[in-house]
């Protein structure tokens, strides 16, 4: 201002002139970046506030597909573990099984065998028997020591017979224990079968939908990354000032105020030198 006054000639009216010109040039400079900052603000504002949001859905998305995942990778996992034991019983049963066909087929080999051989001896003692009835009874010798010899062959044929029958007795119940016991080792390997077969169809299911998820995931991260990396530019661009919007908005709100008030104080100095100019004038015309 003393600038102006100093060069601005020796016309008064001119000088103020020119200084309330630029007050009111800086007033307006000061409204408009006033403007310019409330705009900038609500800009901020809204931008913040709306990206904020997006980083807390995107960070609740990635926080929920991940429980999702573990979840599932965790089933996943003792699916596994359920079908090894399975698998592992399978073969414990197929081992028990083949040691069962083994043994019985020892056992209907050993019955075999020893029941041909008392069912000869048998057949021998009964054959015997008839051979030495006949004879006693058609010589009329019967007696004494006959007896004796045809008493000792009954008792033979009564022991074979006995041995013959508990022989078959304990083959039927071994060959019928031996079929109870396969028809339920059958059941169980196929009940088990069947475990593997869906539990193996669910891992693979759950494999699945974990790579999905991961995918997902990913994709949802990916976001988050460029809504963070958007978060930091806005507050470079709203937050990290020195000076805050307040703040700004205060001291701009001063200056315009303290330039108002001078120009009021430049007005009416103005119309003070006016009057002035004019009485003095009127003075030398008379």
């Amino acid at each position: 201002m003393s600038s102006v006054i100093r060069f601005g000639g020796t016309n008064k009216d001119d000088i103020f002139a020119k200084v309330k010109g630029l007050i009111s040039d800086m007033i307006t400079k000061l409204e408009e970046e006033a403007e310019a900052d409330a705009t900038e603000k609500a800009f901020c504002d809204k931008e913040l506030a709306e990206t904020n949001l997006k980083k807390d859905d995107k960070t609740a998305e990635i926080e929920k597909l991940t429980a999702d995942i573990d979840k599932k990778t965790a089933r996943a996992a003792q699916l596994r573990d359920e079908i090894a034991t399975l698998q592992a019983e399978l073969a414990e049963l197929t081992k028990s099984q083949a040691e069962m066909d083994k043994i019985r087929a020892e056992e209907h080999a050993e019955w075999q065998s020893n029941s041909q051989e008392m069912e000869q001896g048998l057949n021998g003692v009964k054959l015997a028997l008839k051979v030495l009835n006949e004879y006693y009874n058609k010589s009329g010798k019967a007696g004494g020591a006959s007896s004796g010899i045809i008493g000792l062959l009954e008792v033979c044929e009564s022991d074979f017979s006995k041995a013959l029958t508990e022989m078959n007795a304990a083959e039927d119940t071994s060959a019928s224990e031996y079929d109870r016991q396969s028809k339920e080792n059958e059941i169980t390997k196929v009940t088990k079968e069947q475990d593997v077969k869906y539990k193996t169809k669910e891992a693979a299911g759950l494999d699945q939908s974990v790579s999905e998820l991961s995918s997902d995931k990913g994709a949802v991260e990916t976001e988050l990354a460029a809504v963070n990396e958007y978060l930091k530019e806005l507050n470079g661009r709203c937050v990290a000032k020195a000076e805050s919007y307040s703040e700004r908005k205060q001291r701009r709100a001063d200056e315009i105020s303290g330039l108002k008030e001078a120009l009021s104080i430049l007005e009416s100095e103005t119309a003070f030198l006016q009057k002035s100019t004019f009485r003095l004038r009127a003075t030398r015309r008379h």
